[in-house]
């Protein structure tokens, strides 16, 4: 019997994001909504320029394990920081709302890694992220015992850069399916599709059961340019996709099933950082606790909707009492 209903592998990074105006990414050279890869220096350069940003434990899959836990899901996290002071805040973060956090602190080698998130009025977010400690996942960080002991082993494409995240990945995958879980992997970023296209097509082909991916992500991976092109592509490759157009909703493919699911309204989007991590937040909940994909695509679209609501990438409200008012 599995232990924990998902298991997270990602960046393990703290988030800074501000609120800046476009012309302020003009001038820093910045594409806007890109990730981009920074170096040490770089980035304490930008963070200098920026103005004053809310602070907080994150990463991708970070904050989709913090979105699982307020749903109630049982989860455990892997991912590299140093033993150092930001190290410390992003452990006891994570332990704190309840997600096990198993890897050990790196003694040695760079720094706790960071992003800085930069958001403009549209609400689009702007990410400049330094790895630090996060670039040095390895496979001998994947530990078996852990990995067997899921529902579900959960992938981040923004770590898929450093080669030895990518073996780890590999290996990450091929244990859970040795042991007959189930593996999910978001594609994270187009940008990161592009530099390493091959190498994803590989991993979404011959190792993921699920597929989450937003419309630039997919037409990035099969190089089309309309959407229904790369959903018939996508249905070929893995037992679920998960496709996400921002306020157009989403689609779920399994097999013949095809789930278009709804956008759920806000009032007003404030940020869209981390409303991809919550949809998968909210799907792989549905999915873990046995519920159809029609149900889990509905409770990722409540998760998705809350967190554009507010600042900030992980959810201020109790999801699984947002999620049962909602569903009958």
């Amino acid at each position: 019997m599995a232990e924990y209903d998902l298991v997270g592998i990602g960046n393990a990074l703290v988030d800074v994001a501000a609120h800046v105006e476009d012309a302020f990414l003009a001038a820093q050279g910045l594409a806007k909504g890109s990730m981009s890869l920074v170096d040490a220096a770089q980035s304490r350069a930008l963070y200098d320029r920026m103005p004053p940003g809310i602070e907080s434990s994150g990463g991708s899959c970070g904050n989709t394990m913090a979105g699982f836990a307020s749903l109630g899901g049982k989860g455990a996290y892997i991912g590299k920081v140093k033993d150092d002071q930001l190290g410390a805040v992003f452990r006891h973060d994570l332990r704190s709302i309840g997600v096990d956090f198993p890897t050990p602190a790196a003694a040695h080698g760079a720094a706790t890694g960071s992003c800085l998130v930069l958001v403009t009025p549209d609400a689009e977010r702007t990410m400049c992220t330094y790895l630090g400690a996060a670039s040095e996942l390895s496979p001998g960080d994947v530990e078996a015992d852990v990995i067997e002991r899921t529902r579900v082993v959960y992938m981040e494409g923004y770590l898929f850069d450093p080669p030895a995240a990518q073996r780890a990945f590999v290996k990450a995958a091929d244990l859970a399916h040795a042991a007959g879980r189930k593996v999910a992997i978001t594609l994270s970023d187009g940008f990161c599709v592009d530099r390493h296209r091959t190498a994803f097509r590989a991993l979404v082909e011959d190792h993921t059961d699920i597929l989450f991916a937003n419309e630039d992500e997919i037409l990035s991976l099969y190089q089309v340019d309309e959407f229904d092109a790369a959903l018939q592509l996508a249905r070929g490759h893995c037992e679920i996709a998960c496709l996400t157009r921002s306020e157009k909703g989403s689609v779920i493919l399994s097999g013949d099933e095809v789930h278009v699911i709804d956008a759920v309204k806000v009032d007003r989007v404030v940020d869209t950082t981390g409303a991809g991590d919550q949809y998968a937040a909210g799907f792989l909940y549905g999915y873990t606790q046995g519920m159809d994909l029609a149900t889990s695509g509905r409770i990722a679209s409540i998760a998705a909707a809350e967190i554009v609501s507010h600042n900030g990438a992980r959810p201020e409200a109790d999801l699984a009492k947002l999620v049962a008012e909602a569903l009958p």
